[in-house]
């Protein structure tokens, strides 16, 4: 498994569908994954630290999490099956529950949970974004490769991707 961090929320052109883009921690890889508009805007509102006046979704979720005692203690994606994309909830105690990726990412900004990916999911799906960078492994993306992403982003559509439509 490979940590990886959330880079952000992006918005594909032209078709306008949202994509949140995960970065491998210490690596070059980077995992696009076209997400429903709701989910954009909690993963979104999770990374600004944006706090609605009712519990959305994922915050009523860490709620209750925190209500009952258990602990979200990491979220994995684990493959993407027919276009699909499949994600893990490890609570405390070791119970797994499936879950979108979007919804994970969500609920993981909002725990301050760790996210992986499995390498064969990275190897299948991941995209090099920092070929010919002095320093790959820093944490953070340059602003001249989140453009290039962008641009990749107006080049391409989900059907280029394994004929991924967007995440079920």
């Amino acid at each position: 498994m490979r940590e990886l961090d959330v880079v952000g929320v992006r918005v594909e052109m032209p078709s306008n569908q949202p994509i949140v883009l995960l970065r491998e921690v210490g690596g070059q890889r980077c995992l696009p994954i076209w997400i429903g508009a709701v989910e954009a805007t909690a993963i979104a509102f999770a990374q600004q630290g944006v706090v609605p006046p009712r519990p959305l979704t994922h915050d009523l979720f860490k709620d209750v999490l925190e209500a009952v005692g258990a602990s979200l203690e990491q979220v994995r994606i684990t493959e993407v099956r027919d276009g699909t994309y499949y994600a893990e909830l490890v609570l405390s105690g070791g119970i797994e529950v499936s879950s979108r990726p979007s919804d994970s990412i969500a609920l993981a900004l909002r725990t301050g949970t760790p996210i992986y990916a499995t390498e064969p999911l990275l190897d299948e799906a991941g995209i090099v974004m920092n070929e010919g960078l002095e320093n790959p492994d820093e944490s953070e993306i340059p602003e001249e490769e989140v453009e290039r992403f962008r641009e990749f982003l107006d080049q391409v559509s989900p059907e280029d991707f394994h004929g991924q439509p967007p995440e079920r």
